[in-house]
């Protein structure tokens, strides 16, 4: 079967791009995460002018908690041990002063850098796009997609009104400063992300904002080998094929873990919104290509038969609200 594929023709070419943008980047694996710092310098080899805030500590499945630190200053170092314990919570990398952390979730980070950073710091204060990661590890599926703190931060970015993109790649963890050179995982994960990012930037109507109000992407990157540096991209959605949890109990330890429900849950991939002819973003990735979905935020249920007949079922708790303020339905 063959599917629509995205961005068909580009190269990874990124010494010039067509528009210079200011963007922010985030994520939920720490401000000093590899795959973060290579899109960094891409984007920033690119042309861009580019940001980073980012928890000071791994923050991953986060989702998208908002969590603000009470203390002044950190209790122990941060990630790596770049910045000491007793800095203050919020502050720059000490090797580039357009790199900063933030002692709190990814979300927290988002509102941190808009709110604080940007104004007080970069020469603009709303960038023209927000990218969250690459995530160590994919966000596949709506119920990973709700417990990613990197998803977190980019849908946090779509409801203050900035576009964004949520990418997550399949690769292991790495520092920034173990890369030593371009034939790596993280590399070859950022070059993807940043051929994503450029096609978003060029396609964008002139005057307009790079995607529509409440409206964001999702991409996730299949694990890279030397061999598969440039995968196929697929248009997808996030349901078809995704996993969900299950408690499995292990009465040898007394506690219960995690493994992926089988068969698939049908309530968690039934299709609901968007193309129901478009592959599930699980199996693209699986297969050893890259997905890329549209997101939304606002989560009301479509006009549908379905959504009529529960409101039907509602309606006569509600038979005294008053439609001339409300409407009907």
């Amino acid at each position: 079967m063959r599917f629509s594929t995205l961005l068909a023709g580009l190269t990874l070419g990124f010494a010039s791009s067509s528009q210079a943008i200011n963007i922010l980047l985030n994520n939920d694996d720490g401000f000093a995460s590899g795959n973060l710092r290579e899109v960094y310098r891409l984007l920033k080899t690119a042309g861009h002018d580019v940001w980073i805030v980012a928890p000071a500590t791994e923050q991953s499945s986060q989702g998208g908690r908002s969590s603000f630190t009470e203390l002044g200053s950190l209790t122990g170092p941060s990630q790596y041990d770049i910045i000491p314990a007793g800095a203050p919570s919020v502050g720059t990398d000490p090797h580039d002063s357009q790199i900063w952390y933030y002692n709190g979730t990814p979300a927290a980070c988002t509102f941190v850098a808009l709110d604080y950073v940007l104004p007080r710091h970069a020469p603009f204060n709303v960038p023209d796009l927000i990218v969250t990661g690459p995530n160590f590890g994919a966000n596949l599926g709506p119920f990973v997609w709700t417990l990613s703190g990197t998803a977190g931060a980019s849908y946090a970015a779509t409801e203050r009104s900035v576009p964004s993109i949520a990418i997550a790649g399949s690769n292991k963890k790495i520092a920034y400063f173990d890369i030593k050179n371009e034939t790596n995982e993280a590399t070859w994960t950022a070059k993807v992300s940043v051929k994503v990012i450029e096609q978003i930037i060029s396609s964008a109507p002139d005057g307009s904002p790079l995607l529509p109000l409440g409206y964001g992407l999702t991409v996730n990157i299949p694990l890279l080998t030397a061999n598969n540096t440039d995968p196929e991209i697929v248009q997808t959605r996030m349901t078809g094929n995704a996993h969900i949890n299950e408690a499995v109990w292990d009465p040898a330890t007394g506690v219960f873990h995690w493994a992926n429900i089988k068969p698939y849950s049908a309530g968690l991939n039934a299709c609901v919104n968007g193309d129901c002819r478009l592959p599930g973003e699980t199996y693209v990735v699986e297969s050893g290509r890259v997905s890329v979905s549209v997101y939304i935020t606002d989560y009301d249920a479509p006009a549908t038969e379905y959504t009529q007949s529960i409101r039907e079922r509602v309606k006569p708790l509600t038979k005294n609200c008053s439609t001339a303020k409300w409407g009907t339905w």
